[in-house]
């Protein structure tokens, strides 16, 4: 019955980890896009102040 709570405990360790390293990736895709985000309305911006249609 030991082994048996000890896989238990080293599987909840191995989830915790997997959740933490996906938290990270995805806040690292959110300032991506964000960033793109920002720079495609910059331009959209730029381009009306210059009078120029985007269609």
């Amino acid at each position: 019955m030991n082994g048996w709570w000890s896989f238990l405990g080293l599987f909840n360790v191995v989830i915790f980890i997997v959740f933490m390293v996906l938290t990270i990736y995805l806040y690292i895709l959110m300032f991506k896009l964000a960033h793109r985000g920002i720079r495609a309305l910059d331009l959209y911006i730029r381009e009306k102040e210059r009078g120029g249609d985007l269609r």
